[in-house]
């Protein structure tokens, strides 16, 4: 899935615009598959959002969002676990992987799912009631709910990477959040920019924008604004010395040879598994390469 002109050296990680081509390559329709996923588990709570506007009744919003969010919860941090695992190159298949992270995460992810999806619910309600309003509402009020909606997007923005990684408190996880922005305040404010302006286009431009949805809704922002953060997360959080520990190091050596057959059935060697799994890579990068021409 590499965009322009596919001359990445994949033997090694990269920097800058390459890296995110490397990633793109490697991780691109795994991503693409998590966030069809994705946006069936969204369905139950946009339905129930769209019910509740409909009928303009806050009785039946609340239940809605929150049931939905709590649904539309593990789903979401599925798709997270996916961006991050690619981002600090974890092994192994990506079914695997986004089964094992709803093993792992689903109890975890209930509760900022149903506040997510209380957010998302009372935001969508109160645009519904201001835009249907006989008076236009004031640019106080508009800048009020904007900003009210950039700190959600915020929180969640530095929550969940935390939720998937770590076992920790979610008093600590918001706790880190803070800090972080303290720290790092305008790569955050940019990354929380760079999915506003996304939400932004995907409601301006609907209903046109639900054909992207399915394919590009969720997965492509959430990995550009984690894309811009990672560096600084990793190195603050020290999330790939603790995961290297575990896994191995995938970029541990630089041979890339087709593995045998007594490799195919060895036992795996967490200090090994990081070249198996950049060899499984390698061949998925060149079935694409074929692919395309």
């Amino acid at each position: 899935m590499a965009l322009f002109r596919d001359d990445t050296d994949y033997t090694r990680r990269q920097e800058g615009f390459a890296r995110y081509k490397q990633l793109m390559s490697f991780y691109g329709f795994h991503w693409l598959r998590i966030n069809l996923l994705t946006t069936a588990g969204m369905l139950p709570l946009a339905a129930g959002i769209a019910f509740a506007i409909l009928t303009s009744s806050l009785v039946v919003l609340l239940p809605a969002s929150l049931l939905g969010g709590m649904l539309f919860g593990p789903f979401l941090a599925g798709l997270v676990d996916a961006i991050m695992r690619g981002l600090r190159d974890a092994p192994g298949n990506w079914w695997k992987n986004y089964r094992k992270s709803w093993r792992q995460n689903w109890k975890s992810s209930l509760l900022p799912g149903a506040a997510l999806g209380f957010f998302l619910g009372l935001f969508a309600f109160m645009a519904h009631i201001m835009a249907s309003a006989v008076v236009s509402p004031t640019p106080g009020t508009v800048l009020m709910l904007l900003l009210s909606a950039s700190v959600v997007l915020w929180f969640h923005t530095l929550y969940w990477p935390q939720l998937v990684l770590f076992r920790q408190s979610a008093a600590n996880r918001v706790r880190n959040a803070l800090l972080f922005t303290i720290k790092h305040s305008v790569r955050v404010l940019v990354a929380v920019l760079i999915q506003g302006v996304w939400i932004a286009l995907m409601v301006l431009l609907a209903p046109w924008t639900l054909i992207v949805l399915p394919f590009l809704g969720f997965w492509f922002p959430i990995f550009l604004a984690q894309y811009r953060l990672y560096a600084d997360l990793n190195r603050d959080l020290r999330i790939e010395e603790q995961f290297i520990a575990v896994e191995g190091d995938p970029w541990a050596k630089d041979s890339f040879e087709e593995p045998g057959d007594e490799a195919e059935d060895a036992e795996p060697d967490p200090m090994n598994s990081g070249t198996r799994h950049w060899e499984a890579l390698l061949r998925d990068v060149e079935k694409n390469k074929e692919a395309r021409s």
